[in-house]
């Protein structure tokens, strides 16, 4: 039997503000160097049973592909991923009903210079050439949906708006806190994929709010701790993200502390609205609305040859 006297577990996330805010409950708030904090704030803000946290920042794209190519095993125990690259790794994940970000008549942006001929999403053709953050990201994946047919460059979501600016893509396509920010690079907003996803997923339920992240947990934890361990881990991550909201202050600190170069974070008016955006109440519990997003988006994308095809998925 393995010792669960301690059970160090990897939590992988995107280096984005809703994501850093959404954990540091479970190891309290600490430096870039992961050491905690002076104070009370400095240690975990919850029980955690057994389970300690090890907080691992990588941009999405990257943990996609190592999730989707993890070699024998999954490289984390609990990541965050693109909704449109689950389909390639359903039988190793579940997806825990919190810590998803939805887009509500939002979501990521398509750009271009101010003096460009492309002003709408109808302008896109096979010609255009868009800086994306990713082929395995759910912004990619929708606007495929869109425009079919473009040609793309993937690159660091955080380096589009200057290739952008410089002439080295026609559009690019726009996710994280440069939705808000991308006017300070000089380029104007030619389309916003949620609000295309909005406008084309009503039903006699109404509109469906556009699934851009998961948080998803491995199945093994099941078989090497004990039935039962996935579901009580994905309880502990929804009681973090209750506790972060909760704690406002707190959770700006955090962010503060381990902005880096990150200079928009300054602006605590931009940060709250980011916040309000990406940390809503389906982030809390997706519920019923967010798994018929989830499973209207993957089979959309199954039939346009862009993901895999699902039979159901589960969310603990």
């Amino acid at each position: 039997m393995p010792d669960t006297s301690t059970i160090t577990l990897t939590l992988a996330h995107s280096p984005d503000s809703d994501d850093l805010v959404m954990w540091w409950p479970l190891t309290g708030i600490t430096n870039p160097d992961g050491s905690p904090i002076d104070g009370p704030l400095g240690k975990p803000q919850l029980d955690t049973g057994p389970f300690r946290f090890n907080l691992v920042a990588r941009d999405v794209e990257e943990l996609n592909q190592l999730a989707i190519e993890p070699g024998t095993s999954a490289p984390y125990d609990i990541t965050a991923i693109s909704c449109a690259a689950y389909p390639a790794i359903a039988d190793r994940y579940l997806i825990t009903r919190s810590g998803g970000s939805f887009g509500e008549n939002y979501g990521p942006k398509v750009v271009t210079k101010s003096d460009s001929p492309l002003n709408t999403l109808d302008d896109l053709s096979a010609d255009t050439h868009i800086a994306i953050p990713g082929v395995n990201t759910s912004a990619f994946l929708t606007l495929n949906l869109i425009a079919p047919r473009f040609k793309y460059t993937p690159m660091l979501f955080s380096e589009i708006p200057d290739a952008v600016a410089k002439g080295e893509a026609d559009a690019g396509l726009l996710i994280h806190e440069a939705q808000l920010t991308f006017a300070e690079s000089g380029l104007k907003q030619i389309g916003d994929i949620g609000q295309w996803w909005h406008q084309n997923t009503k039903d006699d339920k109404g509109h469906k709010p556009l699934p851009l992240g998961l948080n998803v947990i491995a199945r093994s934890l099941d078989t090497r701790f004990g039935p039962g361990t996935c579901q009580q881990l994905a309880d502990l991550l929804t009681a973090s993200i209750e506790t972060a909201v909760r704690e406002k202050e707190a959770s700006r600190l955090h962010l503060q502390i381990n902005k880096g170069d990150r200079t928009e974070w300054d602006d605590p008016k931009l940060v709250d609205k980011y916040l309000s955006m990406y940390v809503s109440d389906l982030t809390l519990d997706m519920g019923p609305a967010g798994r018929e997003a989830i499973e209207l988006l993957l089979t959309r994308g199954a039939a346009a040859g862009l993901c895999k095809s699902l039979d159901t998925i589960q969310i603990i």
